[in-house]
């Protein structure tokens, strides 16, 4: 679980909350109507953008937003400079044996020791990598999408209650009310874009780079084992990836 999104999204909406209950009842911020308009609106508004399978599929891409689990750069820097020395020391069917939790190196190990040239190994990773980006990407622009469409659609929300208010100009103490409800489509639009959707797909943004990166950083690592380069040169090229400040300045030349 990440903490930072959930503590982010339930202390932002608490503080909300915590106002509009200071600043009378929470009942007068609730509004069935307005929460169709910039809800329901929205939401066909975005599929109008994407494909349904685009669409259903952010869903499901939305939960790394909560809940995922990356490989530290560290720990597969750590695994492919152990696959190295056990290649040196026993080729390339001597890593059949070796216990490989990430999926995307156990591709690249697999298609080493099928015995493919370089060439075919960097174009089958870098076409796994390219594509992984895009789907994820795609998930990324359908929560940018809604926190377009929301406030514009609060906009929609609130003048469609104006012109239901203005025709009512009969009875003057309707137009207060009839104002406060107009302007909560405004207000759902606003809260549910900044405070969700464009939230959620930054995160996923965030997510994209990390996993991209890693995969980067395994493909060099795989090329670099069929190349037969030292373990010891493997682990110092592959340390650029990481922040300067993780870096190992103490390399064993022994």
């Amino acid at each position: 679980m990440d903490l930072a999104t959930l503590l982010g999204l339930i202390g932002g909406f608490a503080f909300v909350i915590m106002a509009m209950v200071l600043g009378g009842s929470i009942g007068m911020y609730v509004d069935t109507t307005s929460i169709l308009i910039v809800v329901g609106g929205s939401t066909f508004v975005v599929l109008m953008k994407f494909t349904v399978g685009q669409f259903l599929g952010a869903a499901k891409i939305a939960g790394k937003a909560f809940a995922f689990k990356t490989d530290e750069p560290e720990d597969l820097i750590a695994k492919i400079v152990e696959m190295a020395d056990a290649a040196r020391k026993g080729g390339f069917l001597a890593l059949e044996e070796m216990e490989i939790s990430n999926s995307f190196m156990q591709k690249g190990i697999d298609l080493l020791v099928d015995g493919h040239d370089a060439d075919v190994v960097r174009s089958a990773l870098q076409k796994d990598i390219s594509l992984t980006d895009e789907r994820h990407e795609k998930g990324a622009n359908v929560f940018k999408a809604y926190g377009d469409v929301a406030p514009a659609m609060g906009m929609i929300g609130t003048l469609v209650g104006l012109v239901a208010m203005l025709s009512n100009m009969d009875d003057p103490k309707a137009i207060g009310p009839a104002m406060a409800v107009a302007l909560l489509t405004t207000l759902y639009g606003a809260v549910l874009a900044n405070m969700v959707f464009f939230p959620i797909a930054d995160k996923l943004t965030l997510r994209r780079e990390q996993e991209k990166l890693n995969r980067r950083l395994i493909m060099d690592g795989v090329l670099a084992i069929q190349d037969g380069q030292n373990p010891r040169v493997i682990d110092s090229y592959l340390k650029n990836y990481l922040n300067e400040g993780k870096r190992s300045l103490d390399i064993d030349n022994s």
